[in-house]
């Protein structure tokens, strides 16, 4: 069986890291699942979530909730 590459590591991180942020703003606001989509994925942390070379990915999603709630929401 074959590694996965550096691609296929940031991809599942990544998705796995949007799936948690749409939860705790779900959690957090009460909002429905396409709201809290709709605040995340147009949120500009997605931008440097995406960003492989920033390797963001790789924090918790929860810090990474801080950070979108922080410093990208005055941004």
């Amino acid at each position: 069986m074959s590694q996965p590459t550096h691609h296929q590591i940031a991809t599942y991180l990544t998705d796995y890291a949007l799936s948690e942020l749409v939860k705790y703003v779900m959690e957090d606001t009460g909002c429905t699942i396409e709201q809290a989509m709709e605040r995340v994925y147009n949120s500009p942390l997605l931008v440097a979530l995406q960003d492989e070379d920033a390797e963001l990915y790789v924090q918790s999603p929860a810090y990474l909730y801080e950070l979108m709630n922080g410093y990208f929401a005055s941004n």
